[in-house]
């Protein structure tokens, strides 16, 4: 494998950043919602209060080109029970012609030391039911895939209904 480097985003990232998460929706099959642009990522990413951070997966040809081949975007949660801070991995995309090289390994475990690092108490992600390569990189990586937890989601117009009745009193 060519040289391969992982680095904090940089605001000139975002367009390539954009264009992973795009080829992440596409292989989720959820391309109709996603919204991303690489302005909306530099505000999240880079704003006053950045709201999460992104790492980037680069390979650096023998000629010293950089290719783009993967991308995480992740922000801290908090553990009540530990009372401590947890890194939470929203999204990982390694593009489909890089897979199966150990690029996703090399991107977990650099998230796992950051978290490390940073004094979190877990490194968490959720996992797609039916994405069973995924899961059984995530079980072979010493993850515990927590059958018993559900994801609950508002969103759009449910969430905005549900916010005018906290309004309306």
């Amino acid at each position: 494998m060519d040289n391969f480097n992982i680095r904090n985003a940089r605001p000139q990232d975002c367009p390539v950043i954009a264009e992973l998460i795009r080829g992440l929706a596409h292989y989720e099959k959820l391309d109709d919602q996603c919204q991303v642009t690489p302005e909306l990522l530099e505000k999240c990413l880079f704003g006053d209060k950045p709201e999460c951070y992104a790492v980037v997966g680069w390979l650096t040809g023998k000629n010293g080109t950089e290719k783009p081949v993967s991308f995480a975007l992740y922000f801290y949660n908090f553990s009540t029970f530990l009372a401590r801070k947890g890194l939470y991995l929203e999204d990982i995309f390694v593009l489909p012609e890089y897979r199966h090289r150990g690029i996703g390994k090399k991107m977990m475990n650099y998230l796992a030391a950051k978290a490390v690092a940073d004094g979190c108490g877990r490194f968490e992600w959720s996992v797609l039911d039916w994405n069973q390569p995924a899961i059984d990189f995530y079980e072979s990586i010493g993850a515990t895939v927590m059958q018993e937890w559900r994801i609950c989601r508002l969103t759009g117009e449910k969430l905005e209904q549900f916010a005018q009745k906290a309004l309306a009193k």
